[in-house]
């Protein structure tokens, strides 16, 4: 518990002779006085986990106590135990930062000269939480500007980092890529996290510029078990002003994750191969047409067997049987499948730059269809 809030709360539960206890907006316990073996549920659990549920935070939500710039007496609930309460809204320059909550079975007066004494130390509370929430909020700030294409906003936050004493100012960084949104928990203290429209990027410290293994296992750690989302890892970079690098890479590793489901669901810019160039590519672009003129006919819907083939084909670098097996056909039906290819796009297999013309081709094509993450 950090002391200031801890004297405060004990000279609300003396002033009022009630049992009271602070928590910040999201319902996180921060310090609580000393209690009587009289609690009900909801105090003890939040006592002992140090936060209220869900549920305990829809209930009291629902008196208006986030709205509210005064007292609020929120009802007992003898079907589940819980005891009537006095909530002092920590509010600063109009905005809930948190609450203080006192047991007081009903007893304390809204109008009582006490209550307003009460108030202005919420005041004090919200006033403290408010310089905390902004210092927490100035270091994800400084990352999105470290994004920006603007050579002044970058060297700004980057500024902003070394100011603040933030490890990842001083140390290689990488950029990590994560979508779609997810709740994430467990951060770590030195990674910073900016959500944006959809998922969110990571600034992860690295021991070594050549080294993203911490950033990949950082990812790895947060993800848990949720198979739908993917993650690219950009590469390392020697400072934060620099990590625009690292985040346009992160974001090719992602899509080429999305493009080809054997690379994913982690996939990592220094490990992607030939998908690095690909990716390089005008025809690998989001949103990209078909770039080549002979390849194009391939892809109309009366020819998605054929452009399967193809890839499948070149994938096994001409291996008849391999092929046929992957595709779960014939061979007789694979060397059908491929002279029909032959002579709709005027490309022939025994034609060494035909077959980097198509592969490379389909490939792009492929990593186009995936938009950027961003």
């Amino acid at each position: 518990m950090r002391v200031g809030y801890q004297a405060l709360v004990d000279e609300v539960s003396a002033l009022l002779q009630a049992p009271a206890t602070l928590e910040d907006r999201e319902f996180s316990l921060i310090a609580f006085s000393s209690h009587d073996d009289d609690l009900d549920p909801v105090r003890t659990r939040s006592i002992l986990s140090r936060r209220s549920s869900a549920a305990v935070r829809a209930w009291f939500e629902g008196f208006g106590i986030a709205r509210a710039d005064g007292p609020v007496h929120t009802p007992p609930d003898p079907a589940t135990g819980v005891r009537s309460r006095l909530c002092l809204p920590a509010r600063h320059e109009g905005r809930t930062y948190g609450y203080l909550w006192l047991l007081d079975d009903g007893t304390v007066d809204a109008t009582d000269p006490r209550v307003a004494k009460a108030m202005s130390l919420a005041a004090r509370a919200g006033r403290l939480l408010a310089a905390e929430f902004q210092a927490d909020e100035a270091a994800p700030r400084a990352f999105a500007r470290l994004l920006s294409a603007s050579p002044e906003d970058r060297a700004d936050g980057a500024a902003t980092l070394s100011g603040m004493g933030h490890p990842a100012a001083s140390s290689p960084i990488a950029v990590v890529v994560i979508r779609p949104t997810i709740r994430l928990t467990r951060v770590p203290m030195d990674v910073l996290v900016h959500h944006t429209a959809g998922g969110a990027a990571l600034l992860v410290p690295l021991h070594e510029a050549a080294d993203t293994v911490p950033a990949r296992s950082t990812a790895t750690r947060l993800l848990g078990t949720t198979p739908w989302v993917t993650v690219g890892v950009g590469g390392g970079r020697a400072g934060v002003v620099d990590a625009v690098g690292s985040w346009h890479e992160a974001r090719t590793a992602w899509r080429v994750a999305r493009a080809v489901p054997e690379v994913g669901p982690v996939a990592c810019w220094d490990a992607l191969g030939v998908h690095r160039l690909i990716a390089s590519l005008p025809g690998a672009a989001p949103g990209a047409a078909v770039a080549d003129p002979a390849v194009r006919p391939l892809f109309e819907d009366a020819h998605a067997d054929l452009l399967r083939t193809a890839e499948v084909y070149l994938d096994h670098a001409g291996h008849a049987q391999q092929a046929a097996a992957a595709l779960s056909v014939h061979r007789q039906t694979l060397y059908y499948r491929l002279s029909r290819i032959e002579a709709i796009t005027g490309l022939a297999f025994d034609s060494g730059e035909d077959r980097l013309l198509l592969h490379t081709a389909l490939k792009a094509a492929r990593l186009a269809a995936v938009p950027d993450p961003m």
